[in-house]
């Protein structure tokens, strides 16, 4: 049994959920493909998939192998690449997973533009703030707000966005604008928490070149971006946010700017990829894309 080629097959079997449309990508017999999946998973000792008259699924040792094998094939694909093919356009498949408002503002607008740069490329995008394992989950690259902690990936850098501290037009005429720290005695927030750690994150000011931090109460405590922003135009308090999620809605007056001359850092995004994804042409050409879409968020 090819071995190489059966990893192909299996990999398509499983991403399009069918053996007859696994086979039709392929350009193979339906019965080449039923065959090398049973030869498969008898070399193997362990069930693959799961088949019912509709649907294929991988099993969990499936789902263990595939993630294997996609690994396996982009390395030889790649190892070959260097060798007399560099003008190769990449293709495959390239699994990601970007932070949910960072990719409905930049990243996905722009999306037709990379298809039509790389149209041998097919992109699987997750989208949340969850923590990933990238080599455990077959992710190649994640793309992620924040200071980074976790070491053992490559980072790469792709924009700073401006942070600001603001409130509705409604809840400031009520509750007074703050001029100063001081002044945030006796006002409340909208406050945010992070559904990996549970940590509730609070208010950032940069004083005289350090940085203070300051807990607010508040009536209302959020694990999500757009239901931050929602709530903060709803008038239940202060917010601190990434000033592109809000712009719309401080142009427009419906909500104020704050404590300005103590803004907080910029907020680092970055691209995170595995080592052994350094040198894949998939991920290169996807991270610096990804760079150029990220440009404009600075």
């Amino acid at each position: 049994m090819d071995r190489f080629n059966a990893m192909r097959i299996f990999t398509r079997i499983v991403e399009l959920e069918s053996f007859s449309k696994a086979a039709d990508d392929l350009q193979i017999p339906a019965a080449t493909a039923t065959y090398t999946i049973k030869q498969l998973e008898a070399r193997l000792g362990v069930r693959l998939l799961q088949r019912t008259t509709r649907h294929v699924s991988a099993t969990l040792d499936g789902q263990a192998y595939y993630h294997r094998c996609v690994r396996i094939l982009a390395d030889v694909e790649e190892t070959e690449a260097g060798f007399g093919n560099s003008g190769v356009a990449p293709r495959g498949k390239l699994r990601v997973d970007l932070q949910g408002t960072l990719a409905q503002h930049y990243v996905l607008p722009r999306l037709a533009e990379f298809f039509d740069r790389y149209p041998d490329l097919e992109l699987e995008i997750g989208m949340g703030d969850r923590l990933v394992d990238l080599v455990r989950d077959g992710i190649d690259c994640v793309l992620r707000v924040g200071e980074l902690r976790d070491s053992s990936m490559v980072a790469r850098r792709v924009a700073s966005l401006q942070q600001v501290t603001c409130a509705s037009a409604g809840y400031l005429d009520k509750y007074g604008t703050p001029a100063t720290l001081a002044d945030l005695a006796g006002h409340r927030a909208v406050n945010f928490y992070s559904i990996s750690s549970g940590k509730m994150f609070p208010f950032d000011f940069v004083v005289d070149g350090e940085e203070r931090s300051i807990t607010l109460p508040g009536i209302v405590t959020v694990s999500n971006a757009d239901a931050y922003a929602a709530c903060c135009a709803s008038h239940l308090g202060l917010v601190q946010l990434p000033r592109y999620h809000v712009a719309g809605l401080l142009e427009s007056g419906a909500l104020r700017e704050v404590l300005g001359a103590w803004r907080p850092k910029p907020m680092p995004v970055s691209v995170l990829y595995p080592h052994a994804r350094q040198l894949s042409p998939r991920v290169r050409v996807f991270v610096d894309w990804l760079t150029d879409a990220m440009s404009a968020a600075s």
